[in-house]
């Protein structure tokens, strides 16, 4: 077995890191995206809905939604359900143009738009910019050709 070069470890380490990063905001972002679109829909967001959605327990969605709380993203209300900060309308805004070009792109390889949506809801949190650019370019290239 031979050795990587140094500049290998370092790469892989940063395929390693980033894969954390991305992990670690998958739940963040899968709620604020939720959030936002029960607004979207002229629905009220309530820890109840949320459960109903994600298909977990109130408790967990209570425990996420502290979590939020305290990093900035939703204001909660009595009796009035949650709401989007300014922070929390930025990343669900970032986070729905990620879904839409990935989204998008499987559509333009051949993806059914069923399976689009569904696998874009988990390759949005881990592309990387680069990657992701390149899907844009892609889809505005195939629009023009």
């Amino acid at each position: 077995m031979s050795r990587k070069p140094y500049n290998d470890f370092l790469e892989q380490s940063a395929g390693f890191l980033a894969n954390r990063m991305a992990r670690r905001n998958v739940l963040v972002e899968d709620y604020v995206e939720l959030i936002a679109d029960l607004h979207a829909e002229g629905q009220e967001a309530r820890q109840v809905d949320l459960a109903a959605r994600l298909g977990v327990a109130q408790p967990t969605v209570a425990k996420m939604l502290a979590r939020l709380t305290t990093e900035g993203f939703v204001a909660r209300k009595p009796y009035r359900g949650i709401f989007l900060t300014e922070l929390g309308q930025k990343l669900a805004q970032d986070v729905k143009h990620r879904h839409e070009i990935v989204e998008n792109f499987l559509k333009a390889l051949g993806v059914s738009p069923q399976n689009a949506t569904i696998d874009a809801e988990g390759i949005e949190h881990f592309v990387g910019e680069e990657t992701l650019a390149a899907f844009e370019r892609f889809l505005k290239q195939s629009k023009e050709g």
